[in-house]
């Protein structure tokens, strides 16, 4: 985080909101931005807003790949965007799931959406508030967290990123 003052976060799910959910994408090569995210990540820093990405990473689990290919892929997931002039300033995700390949990653976890467990210990952990953060995801898991979070959630049907978080400012604003 770049400052200690707690301001609001606009906490965004990874697959099917910045980058087109094309099964277990993990591989940067392999990635397709969605389109508007750079525009709409520059939008969300320049409202003022933190930037947290929140996402469940089942593959690791189902052991696809490992949690350093994760790391790396979030590593170029912000090298992308600071390119771009824009800022992801952290990165969330849970390896867990209840029918794990790996009997490390077995269990039900606090983390894994539709709970809260990520949002929270972003809440918890950094400086940032409650009070004008909202997730923006585009499954009703990451609605079912927002609730349990108690910020509001909003369902990115796909198309252009940067015109849905537009409207998204435009209702706060308005409000």
């Amino acid at each position: 985080m770049e400052t200690t003052r707690a301001r609001p976060c606009a906490f965004l799910d990874r697959d099917g909101v910045l980058i087109e959910d094309t099964g277990y994408p993990h591989k940067p090569a392999e990635a397709v931005w969605t389109p508007g995210v750079m525009a709409a990540l520059r939008r969300l820093n320049q409202a003022g807003l933190a930037v947290c990405l929140v996402t469940n990473q089942a593959g690791v689990a189902r052991g696809l790949y490992d949690e350093e290919t994760v790391a790396r892929f979030h590593i170029w997931m912000a090298a992308e965007a600071r390119a771009a002039g824009a800022r992801i300033d952290g990165f969330a995700y849970c390896p867990f799931h209840e029918a794990a390949q790996q009997e490390r990653y077995r269990r039900e976890s606090a983390r894994r959406k539709p709970r809260a467990g990520m949002i929270e210990d972003w809440l918890a952990l950094f400086p940032l508030r409650r009070e004008g953060s909202f997730l923006i995801g585009d499954r009703e898991t990451d609605m079912a967290a927002a609730a349990a979070a108690g910020i509001p959630g909003h369902l990115f049907p796909g198309g252009d990123l940067d015109v849905f978080v537009a409207g998204i400012l435009d209702q706060r604003a308005a409000a």
